[in-house]
């Protein structure tokens, strides 16, 4: 495995993810803010203000929300996407804008709070057509970090047994039936992404989509 990046780069491959979203959220109507993301019930609206609470929230102010949630964290993580939602999509871009260059997360390695941005980017951008790809240099970190810990996503159970390989940057992990392709596409699924398993090749395929199905 090669030597993680130092915490500075991953913050800012982190800004520049959210610079590009940005910039795709700029040019979308109202219906696409309105549809559904690749990311359970949440529309593209509402994952936008995710990302932005996301990048507002620090560690005592999730600990006081996890806590009045009662350790809910679908009710908590519900309630601080209300606090960051706008009234409309304008304001909910805006109010994501402000957000971009900010180094404010909960616990954690930076890893995980860049994978946060390249995973939400890419639930968006799914659905609504927009292709992106990431850099490798950006998505190969949280990759790694995936496939080593269940931390924000189960990616350590999701791809144990497998062999990952990337076909596009140094991202190899695991051994068992083999899973190639892009590093983005083994990262998402990681995540639990199922609908980037089309675009994976080998023996291991069918088992790393199973793993990927709603529960």
């Amino acid at each position: 495995m090669p030597d993680a990046p130092p915490r500075a780069a991953l913050w800012a491959a982190a800004h520049a993810e959210r610079a590009a979203l940005a910039d795709d959220l700029a040019t979308l109507d109202p219906a696409q803010w309105a549809q559904p993301s690749l990311c359970g019930r949440w529309t593209v609206q509402e994952v936008v203000a995710h990302l932005t609470a996301a990048a507002s929230v620090g560690r005592l102010r999730w600990l006081a929300s996890v806590l009045g949630a009662r350790f809910d964290f679908d009710r908590h993580n519900d309630r601080r996407l209300a606090d960051h939602r706008g009234a409309t999509p304008a304001e909910t871009l805006a109010r994501f804008r402000r957000v971009i260059d900010s180094t404010t997360s909960t616990f954690g390695p930076t890893e995980a709070w860049l994978g946060e941005v390249v995973v939400h980017a890419q639930d968006i951008r799914r659905p609504l057509g927009i292709t992106r790809t990431p850099p490798v240099e950006a998505v190969t970190p949280v990759a790694d970090f995936y496939a080593r810990r269940d931390f924000t996503v189960a990616g350590r159970t999701t791809g144990a047994g497998l062999r990952l390989e990337a076909t596009d940057g140094p991202f190899a992990t695991g051994d068992g039936p083999l899973v190639a392709g892009p590093t983005l596409a083994l990262t998402m699924a990681l995540a639990g992404r199922g609908a980037y398993c089309d675009d994976l090749t080998g023996p291991g395929v069918a088992e790393l989509r199973k793993r990927c199905a709603p529960a």
